[in-house]
């Protein structure tokens, strides 16, 4: 059955070793990087509390899945941190230096609050239609609901990455308006809100996570009201859009308020 789904985005700088440091016990509360990575933190543990089942959504180049035996480095962005979606075996094999951000991320996430289980990913095409995007969500949930235990998605996506001149992709006046939008959906679980993204104005503003957000949209469509959100953070530090939150289907308990 399915129970919380969780959203992420997919920085490298949530690894502490690509920072040039690992964490300890009193970071600096004042670093925007701490204190994303902790909200992330909380995010994916509140997913291993309440599943040991989860299936991870992001966004490719193309459609892709992942198994629990996949495994990949960070070594790309900088420093060799090998992670997986499942625990490592005797002869765990080579890491893939190309695995996708969103699955290293993912894998990441689970190794540090639920390093036992093992999870399975799935990305989507950056351009797949919003309409296709909504049924898959839909169709995950149909499958994650004919299950007997609890299961969990997790949702690994960013907004905008042209906000300001220091952004990736540089500053577009047109993305604070459509970062706002998208925003205010992600805070209220707005299903309405995620479905009215526009891809191609998306695509222009490098709203890299667009896909991944209609099919956590689709996800919730076949119930009632929209789903509970609890927003650990949304901002813009780098000039990048993000937002780590905790959904439930509208009416349940669980959400701590």
């Amino acid at each position: 059955m399915f129970s919380i789904a969780a959203l992420v985005p997919s920085p490298p700088m949530l690894v502490p070793e690509l920072c040039g440091r690992v964490p300890v016990s009193g970071s600096d509360p004042d670093d925007p990087t701490v204190v994303l990575r902790a909200a992330a933190l909380d995010a994916a543990a509140a997913l291993a509390e309440a599943a040991d089942r989860w299936v991870v959504v992001g966004v490719g180049s193309h459609d892709l899945t992942y198994g629990s035996a996949t495994r990949g480095t960070f070594r790309g962005f900088g420093a060799d941190v090998v992670v997986g979606l499942g625990p490592a075996g005797e002869d765990p094999g080579p890491a893939d230096a190309q695995l996708p951000l969103p699955v290293l991320v993912a894998g990441w996430l689970r190794e540090q609050v639920a390093p036992r289980i093992s999870v399975r990913a799935r990305l989507f095409a950056a351009g797949t239609p919003a309409i296709d995007c909504a049924a898959a969500g839909a169709a995950l949930r149909a499958e994650l609901d004919s299950e007997q235990d609890p299961c969990a998605v997790l949702v690994v996506a960013d907004g905008a990455a042209t906000l300001t001149v220091k952004s990736p992709g540089y500053l577009d006046e047109r993305a604070t308006a459509v970062q706002h939008d998208l925003d205010a959906a992600l805070r209220t679980g707005s299903r309405a809100g995620l479905s009215a993204l526009e891809p191609d104005l998306c695509a222009a503003l490098l709203v890299d996570g667009r896909a991944a957000y209609q099919v956590l949209g689709g996800l919730f469509a076949a119930d009632s009201a929209d789903p509970r959100v609890r927003t650990l953070y949304q901002g813009a530090p780098y000039g990048v859009g993000y937002d780590v939150s905790v959904w439930q289907p509208g009416g349940r308990e669980g959400i701590d308020e």
